[in-house]
């Protein structure tokens, strides 16, 4: 090989090189700005929450006022600051909540230039189709989980123990149990978005199932931080059906996909 051809190779890699290296940096760009972005919408939510907080409070105290037992009705604060940090707990609830929409919009516009035109229509879906699963996550927890779990634990060998919690103890538990069960039901969505870029297929998704199965216990266990087994499989019964609808999504995700790169 002559020395000019070397050099040509040499400088092809360099530009090669300097092309992947602004690539990495034009998307890190481009990450940095929609998470600023989200994180904005999200401080503004949470503005907004703390005019409804304490009505939400009283609202997220009705379960415990109606299953504990007589006498344990408001929730104890235990140090001088835990009053405030439940509430702000509550408000930043609202706020992610309330802007979803834009968190979600800003998660599409950082994949839209990873889509052909026409798929870039799917807006008007994607959208709306995670926004309500994400709603309807918060409302099985809120309408099916929390009642069973509350009622279950503050009833637990009260000859024994006597249910008086702490607002941080309960508000955390119901925030963790409502915000979580809501992003787990996005689980389509995100297989979807997954499958798509080609990181994963719906073969591998159908063949893994026993150890999904595993995977959405541990879920279960940390979104509902409750060892009551009637509560775990009443989380695991609407997740197991969400994988299994995930599989159908990832076939979709992997064929469009493999045509997107034919096409290329």
């Amino acid at each position: 090989m002559s020395a000019a051809n070397e050099t040509e190779i040499k400088k092809t890699e360099e530009v090669e090189k300097d092309g992947s290296e602004a690539g990495i940096l034009d998307h890190l760009n481009e990450l940095r700005k929609r998470v600023t972005w989200a994180a904005g919408a999200v401080a503004f939510g949470t503005i907004i929450g703390f005019i409804f907080a304490e009505r939400l409070l009283k609202y997220l105290l009705e379960p415990y006022s109606k299953y504990a037992p007589e006498g344990a009705q408001l929730l104890q604060t235990l140090r001088p600051t835990e009053g405030i940090e439940t509430y702000f707990k509550v408000a930043l609830l609202f706020g992610f909540t309330l802007t979803m929409p834009l968190i979600l919009y800003q998660f599409w516009l950082f994949i839209v230039p990873a889509l052909s035109k026409k798929e870039r229509r799917y807006v008007y879906i994607f959208i709306p189709v995670t926004l309500t699963l994400f709603l309807l996550g918060i409302s099985f927890a809120w309408f099916i989980l929390v009642p069973a779990s509350v009622a279950f634990l503050s009833n637990f060998m009260p000859a024994v123990f006597q249910a008086e919690w702490t607002g941080e103890e309960y508000i955390g538990f119901l925030v963790t149990m409502l915000f979580w069960l809501g992003v787990s039901f996005e689980m389509p969505v995100i297989i979807y978005v997954i499958a798509r870029v080609g990181f994963i297929s719906g073969s591998t998704l159908r063949e893994q199932w026993r150890f999904a199965l595993v995977g959405i216990a541990v879920l279960a266990a940390v979104v509902t931080p409750s060892v009551d087994p009637v509560t775990m499989l009443l989380t695991m019964a609407p997740l197991f059906v969400l994988y299994l609808l995930s599989i159908g999504m990832a076939y979709l995700g992997q064929r469009q996909f493999e045509k997107s790169m034919a096409i290329d």
